[in-house]
């Protein structure tokens, strides 16, 4: 990577609801120059990087009992951008503190007042999502109909970012299709920049091994696939993966299954007649799954994470058109042979049949009929995963591609620079 020289002293200033997020490369690395200051600003207390300053702003109360609950988000935005701008106040008129470039993910409201703090500084936008009621994650599941209370409630989730769009200098947008569900007027002033896979982390080793939070060892060789998600929920597939795990039990009675991720809801509806996606799910599905053979391990740490992806044989990646998870190019830079759904963003890193495997979301026959050709076949499908990485490496890489073109965006901006506008599809 080359070196990041700014052309004058530069204080910098990171806000993320959940700082770092998707700032932990990038404001360690920026702290590392010479001539800059960087500061962190966050929810939650506890961060610590050399170099960076951290201020957690606490937890903001959120929207009233009696606020429409089409705004609910947007009052409980408010709430949280007014207690960020009075805290930025407090450091501006005692400390003297002014950052030359804000860099902000706005999607819980942290980025709707800083504009009016500092209205000299440049702003750099993080825009990972835009509602829409047709044509993404609403109504993907044609079984549910989209109603107009649907409609108009997804419409009002938007205020929050039309707010922040309104005030931020740049952005940038993970992959091209997240940039493209913004508005034409919008997508002008977006760079599609992705934050970036550690592939030097992320990478094949010898002798992995993945533990169980019972104990159960797998290494590399042994009957195993994976599905990952950070809730175990439909938005990420895991009825369509739970149903054609049935199928592929019944076809190969050495094969375990390996299951990550939480019982919350991380997006989308509750379940209806169960606690828990999971409860509701095994329900549906009962006497038809051998529960031994299948490892819920709850979440685990991110180096358990690429021991998992080390030693799968066949890791399983589905969702909606939504946000594209870190997970699944990590598993590829670490080396799985990816079966994914046949959906955008997927479709966006994933060619079938090149760098691995895509099939369709709501057919588990078909999800179980590719699985278990990698399953039956590891070494015919090593090619998947050789060129998997290699799509990581050459697209996503942190420290070659994107790291790089994020310290350039910073240094233009505070340059008083604009950067170059995308082109359309």
């Amino acid at each position: 990577m080359t070196a990041f020289q700014p052309r004058r002293p530069l204080r910098a200033l990171f806000v993320h609801q959940n700082f770092p997020g998707q700032y932990a490369h990038l404001a360690p690395i920026l702290a590392e120059r010479a001539g800059v200051q960087v500061w962190g600003m966050g929810e939650k207390p506890g961060y610590s990087a050399p170099g960076v300053r951290y201020i957690h702003y606490g937890t903001p109360k959120g929207a009233g009992d009696q606020t429409h609950r089409y705004i609910r988000s947007l009052e409980a935005a408010v709430r949280r951008g007014q207690v960020i701008a009075n805290r930025l106040v407090q450091m501006r008129d005692e400390e003297g503190f002014r950052p030359d470039v804000i860099v902000c993910h706005p999607g819980w409201g942290d980025g709707l007042f800083l504009k009016d703090v500092f209205p000299q500084a440049k702003t750099l936008y993080y825009w990972e999502f835009y509602y829409n009621a047709f044509g993404q994650d609403l109504g993907f599941d044609t079984t549910q109909q989209v109603t107009l209370d649907d409609a108009a409630r997804v419409r009002a989730l938007n205020a929050t970012q039309l707010i922040s769009l309104q005030s931020a200098d740049w952005g940038v947008s993970p992959t091209r299709w997240q940039w493209s569900r913004y508005p034409g007027w919008a997508r002008r002033r977006i760079t599609i920049l992705h934050e970036g896979v550690d592939t030097q982390r992320c990478a094949p080793r010898d002798g992995a091994v993945f533990r169980t939070p019972e104990g159960r060892e797998f290494r590399r060789g042994d009957p195993v696939i994976s599905y990952v998600g950070r809730n175990l929920e439909p938005y990420r597939g895991f009825p369509s993966f739970m149903k054609a795990l049935a199928i592929m039990q019944k076809e190969r009675r050495d094969l375990q299954a390996i299951v990550v991720g939480g019982d919350e809801v991380s997006y989308g509806r509750k379940p209806e007649g169960a606690a828990t996606w999971r409860e509701k799910v095994l329900g549906e599905l009962e006497g038809q799954l051998d529960l031994s053979r299948i490892h819920f391990t709850g979440r685990v740490g991110h180096d358990d994470l690429h021991h998992l992806f080390r030693v799968t044989r066949a890791h399983v990646y589905l969702t909606y058109p939504f946000v594209l998870s870190w997970s699944m190019l990590e598993s590829m830079a670490c080396g799985a042979v990816v079966v994914g759904s046949a959906t955008p963003p997927v479709q966006e890193v994933i060619e079938d049949g090149v760098n691995g495997l895509l099939v369709p979301f709501f057919a588990p026959e078909a999800i179980a009929a590719s699985v278990l050709k990698v399953f039956d076949d590891p070494k015919g499908h090593a090619h998947l995963a050789e060129a998997g990485r290699r799509s990581v490496v050459e697209r996503y890489d942190l420290r070659t591609v994107c790291l790089p073109r994020q310290l350039e965006l910073v240094e233009r901006l505070a340059a008083g620079l604009e950067p170059v506008a995308e082109t359309a599809p």
